[in-house]
């Protein structure tokens, strides 16, 4: 495909050749010719200048190459809508598999894809265009908007919602009971009912073996628009807010409330009981153990204003060397003391 065609199709601007021919997207490691890669970040300019890539995807303020490139205001975006020309997802006919096993009272709508050894128990509801591969299982009372997309192994547990244009990744369980335990007075504990359902908003996508576990009471919330990495917990009760991202390995404890577009890092754990105000960046494994404002940036466990962990950080490798003055200089006031403190020192 002409790169001036590609150019068209992602909205950029064609800066060089626009005849080239790419035939595929690619990194830029390991790009080579009639490759389309892309830059999103200037201090990778050594690497723009040295790949073998026929065009590159730059900022629309991004240096002059000796290669062709398509200048856009958000590379990073171009270059995913440029995956999509080259790359196609596989189809998935409308068509019920004959091993697939349905309650009559559910309800499916139309042109729905359900796969092999699926289980849709009673009082279901799914909306239309639904995709619901092999081994899913969907349990009583759930209600499943329209455009709905189910890899394998998904389980969505008895009453949860789920809005319209959520994808779930391989192994995603919504709904698993909360971890309530009441302790009784022999020690032992009570399991408490997880009555509350999880609610799952428009344009939600939670990839592979994340888990949303339902409330004692009330609902876990996951907000519109919220992506959530591999491998993240969240706990019962919790809620998510609108656009929020939260990274793989991520865990929150019951009850933890954020705001809209929240960024939670790889390995970030946030404890029970806490609020985390709009627009809060937590960085990789930090912990947070309170409430953070909105606007904030923290780091480190327990979590604190990132450019103060920075600098703390940076002092953290010279400790030994502090700790040797410190010694130093505590052994020049003892022996100061000690002399002042002699008769020599008070004649």
């Amino acid at each position: 495909m002409r790169l001036k065609d590609i150019a068209e199709r992602l909205n950029c601007r064609c800066v060089g050749d626009g005849e080239v021919e790419i035939l595929r997207v690619c990194g830029i490691e390991a790009a080579a010719q009639g490759d389309l890669t892309f830059i999103s970040n200037p201090k990778y300019i050594a690497e723009a200048r040295s790949t073998h890539a026929s065009a590159i995807i730059v900022a629309e303020d991004f240096e002059s190459l000796p290669m062709a490139t398509l200048r856009s205001d958000n590379p990073y975006l171009a270059f995913a809508k440029a995956i999509e020309i080259f790359y196609t997802a596989p189809k998935y006919a409308p068509g019920i598999h004959p091993t697939a096993c349905i309650d009559p009272t559910s309800h499916i709508g139309q042109r729905a894809h359900i796969g092999p050894y699926v289980i849709i128990h009673q009082d279901v509801v799914i909306g239309d265009d639904a995709v619901i591969l092999g081994t899913a299982a969907i349990y009583p009372g759930v209600r499943i908007g329209d455009c709905f997309f189910a890899h394998s192994n998904v389980s969505i547990r008895e009453f949860c919602k789920v809005g319209s244009h959520v994808t779930l990744q391989n192994g995603v369980v919504i709904g698993s009971d909360g971890f309530g335990f009441a302790k009784q007075s022999d020690g032992s504990y009570y399991k408490m009912v997880q009555s509350g359902p999880v609610i799952i908003e428009d344009d939600v996508e939670i990839q592979a073996n994340t888990t949303i576990d339902r409330a004692t009471v009330g609902a876990t919330r996951i907000g519109r628009g919220v992506k959530i990495d591999n491998l993240v917990q969240v706990g019962h009760a919790s809620s998510v807010g609108e656009n929020s991202l939260l990274c793989s390995q991520v865990g929150l404890a019951g009850s933890t409330h954020l705001g809209k577009n929240v960024i939670l890092a790889g390995q970030v754990g946030v404890a029970g009981h806490c609020r985390i105000g709009d627009n809060v960046i937590v960085t990789a494994q930090a912990g947070t153990h309170g409430d953070i404002p909105a606007g904030s940036m923290v780091s480190g466990s327990p979590a604190f204003d990132n450019r103060q962990w920075l600098r703390a950080t940076a002092i953290f490798g010279k400790l030994p060397q502090l700790q040797m003055k410190v010694r130093e200089l505590a052994q020049r006031l003892e022996e100061v003391a000690k002399r002042a403190g002699s008769p020599e020192g008070k004649s």
